[in-house]
């Protein structure tokens, strides 16, 4: 069964290349400095922080959890940088 499905992609992207859209996005991120992923999710633990102490907890917690979106974004950031694409 897994065998057949990566024969079928194999068909669809034989020379395994990135899409447009794909490479658009990462030339375009990869102006952006590293850092300013790290402060984003630094800037948006302050606000949620400040959220929860305004005792808005539902707004808290929405913010509080884009740093992990932040951080990953950052280090997918990075390896496009260093490891370029295709």
């Amino acid at each position: 069964m897994a065998a057949d499905l990566k024969k079928e992609l194999d068909q669809f992207n034989p020379e395994h290349k990135e899409g447009k859209v794909a490479k658009t996005i990462e030339e375009q991120t990869a102006k952006i400095p590293s850092d300013a992923y790290l402060w984003a999710a630094f800037g948006s633990i302050g606000l949620s922080l400040v959220f929860k102490i305004m005792k808005k907890n539902d707004m808290a917690l929405f913010v509080g959890q884009w740093p992990p979106t932040f951080l990953i974004l950052g280090v997918y950031n990075k390896l496009v940088k260093q490891l370029g694409s295709d």
